[in-house]
């Protein structure tokens, strides 16, 4: 009857380390999963201006830019801006912006990537 009262007593103690063992494991599971929800908040001090960001968002003028402004352009490489004041100089200056797509290389989907971006203005 002895053994039996230690094995109970044996029993419980067990049972009870088990329960203390769970709820740790629980207590480390939930705080591990609210770090991960939590949205990671990141603060620096340093700030880029925002002319270095953009840094002239004026249209670029096809009749006076020259080929470096031009390949600041988004698809124009050195070549395709060394076709495009080639041809402003054999041509004279562009009437229109539609007038780009007569450059060689230069079709309605580049066209349509440089709207907004280019104009055509008076030589002054």
């Amino acid at each position: 009857m002895e053994t039996r009262r230690k094995t109970a007593w044996g029993q419980g103690a067990l049972l009870g380390l088990t329960g203390v063992f769970l709820c740790l494991l629980l207590g480390l599971f939930l705080r591990d999963r609210a770090a991960l929800e939590a949205p990671a908040a990141v603060e620096t001090d340093l700030s880029v201006p925002l002319e270095e960001v953009r840094p002239d968002p004026s249209p670029v003028n096809l009749n006076t830019a020259d080929p470096a402004a031009l390949t600041a352009l988004p698809g124009i490489g050195e070549e395709l801006a060394a076709r495009i004041a080639d041809y402003r100089e054999a041509h004279g200056p562009f009437e229109t912006v539609e007038d780009l797509t007569e450059v060689p290389g230069i079709g309605q989907g580049k066209l349509a990537a440089l709207e907004g971006l280019v104009t055509v203005e008076d030589m002054e």
